[in-house]
This record gives structure tokens, sequence and C-alpha cells, in this order.
């Protein structure tokens, strides 16, 4: 592992999703999925989500947009807290499922607005 780029990923994820659910994935990892965590947060954190390419707001279009064709409810969860996080509005990320809806299917679109409105209603917007 790379110190650096792990740390730097760290601060990426933290920002995004937000220190108590990244603290929390952290310290409940075991010597199972800690590898896993120490990946995503070097890879997927660092070298993609800080590469100057894209910025935040649309990465996070795009996780949804992509979470929703794999119809994966929990990092939909996830990312709708980051998106929101990341300067998304609620009429954002219902264009991105409603695009997604056409491309992807309707039922994963269904199933993500679905899991949107139960983050949008944890923290109350």
């Amino acid at each position: 592992m790379n110190k650096e780029a792990f740390e730097k990923g760290l601060s990426t994820r933290r920002e995004v999703l937000g220190a108590d659910y990244v603290d929390g994935s952290l310290k409940n990892a075991d010597d199972f999925n800690r590898p896993m965590q120490e990946l995503v947060t070097e890879y997927c954190w660092n070298e993609i989500w800080n590469r100057p390419g894209l910025d935040r707001r649309t990465r996070s279009m795009l996780n949804l947009a992509m979470l929703t064709a794999l119809n994966r409810p929990h990092e939909i969860k996830l990312h709708v807290r980051g998106a929101i996080n990341n300067g998304l509005s609620k009429d954002d990320i219902q264009e991105v499922f409603l695009q997604a809806a056409i491309y992807c299917g309707v039922p994963a679109a269904i199933d993500s607005f679905r899991n949107a409105k139960e983050v949008f209603k944890e923290m109350g917007i």
C-alpha cells in the first residue's frame, strides 16, 4: 500500500461520503476485508476521484447512473449522500434516475428513486 496515496484517497472519501461512514468502515475492517478497504481508498478515491479530468459533481452523476444500472441499493444510498455533498440537488438526482430509466431499465430506476427518498428523509431535504 502506498501510504501517501491512501491518505489522499482517505481525505477525498471522507469529504464525499462523510467521515462517520468512512471511519466506521475502516474501524469495522478485519483481516479479511481490510485489504479491500485499502484498495478502494487508494485506487478508487485517490487515483480516480482525484483525477483532474472530471469534477466531483460529474463523477457523482456518473456513479448514480452506473449504480442504477447495476442495481446496487446500498451503494445508491451511499452515493446519493455523496452527490448531495458534491453539490447535486434533488432535481439533478431525479434527472439522472430518469435518464437511467430509459437506458438501464425502469425497475432499476424505480429502486434508485426509492433509495434516494430514504436518504433525503434521513438528511432532512
